[in-house]
């Protein structure tokens, strides 16, 4: 069975420029190898309050997901266990924020982007709805491994916008996906293998709408070994530039792995990458 790996990470938030609430929340639990930031929305603090229901759902129900779907019988799905119970905390997500804001109208409508990375052995579980962030930095490449949940990222995909002219566009933020909005949510789940040596970076539109991808990879490689550093740079960065949104910032290095489980990665970078 494989257990939680213990990661190294730092967490960061921030409102950003703007006045009001910071409706972002994260959360980084480095002994179940965790972390989430969630980005949320709607009027009379809707947003706040969504964000943090779903962070704290996914704190409070993960540990027992993780143990349900580890004994139940693989169903066949072609997903890990863990990637089974990523995905049931985050649809009990969406039902909790749906929920609030039925049983109390000055929340109606509120909802709230997520993504979310589990490490397990030497795997991880990447889930994400709307347009919140991941991206890894892999041998002095910065990938963005998510796809934005947005009308803008359809467009793109059509072909009617370069990546360039979406980026200049007012329209950019207008999500197509998020938790507690309908009944039934889709949520996006990869998994991949994770080396010692990777930095992910999970964020909030509110960074990557401020800082180009160039100065992320340049402040991540700058301060490789200093996390902390790092986010609050990539924080200060954003608030340079303008700071029109709340930022929230978690970055993850996996675990260093132990000398036969390095072999073991090692053939499989060997096979596939």
């Amino acid at each position: 069975m494989r257990s939680a790996s213990r990661i190294e990470g730092h967490a960061l938030t921030h409102p950003g420029a703007r006045p009001g609430p910071n409706e972002d929340a994260v959360y980084l639990h480095r002994g179940r190898g965790v972390a989430v930031v969630a980005d949320g929305m709607g009027g009379y603090r809707g947003g706040e309050v969504a964000s943090a229901l779903a962070v704290t759902t996914v704190a409070e129900h993960l540990p027992a997901a993780l143990a349900r779907q580890r004994a139940a019988p693989d169903p066949g799905d072609g997903y890990t266990p863990e990637s089974r119970a990523v995905r049931e905390v985050l649809e009990l997500a969406n039902e909790v924020i749906l929920n609030t804001a039925r049983s109390q109208p000055q929340y109606a409508g509120m909802g709230t982007t997520v993504v979310l990375a589990l490490f397990y052995g030497q795997r991880l579980t990447i889930a994400h709805v709307g347009d919140a962030r991941l991206y890894r930095l892999r041998n002095d490449t910065l990938e963005l491994l998510t796809v934005d949940h947005t009308l803008l990222q359809e467009l793109i995909a059509r072909g009617v916008y370069t990546a360039e002219e979406a980026r200049r566009s007012q329209n950019r933020n207008l999500v197509t996906r998020a938790l507690g909005i309908e009944e039934r949510v889709e949520i996006d789940i990869q998994e991949d293998i994770a080396l010692p040596e990777d930095i992910y970076l999970l964020c909030s539109d509110g960074l990557n709408d401020m800082v180009e991808d160039r100065d992320i990879y340049s402040t991540l490689k700058r301060y490789n070994e200093q996390l902390d550093r790092a986010a609050t740079e990539l924080v200060r960065l954003a608030n340079a530039n303008g700071g029109r949104d709340n930022i929230s910032v978690v970055l993850v290095r996996p675990p260093r792995a132990a000398a036969g489980a390095r072999q073991w990665v090692d053939k499989l970078v060997d096979w596939f990458f």
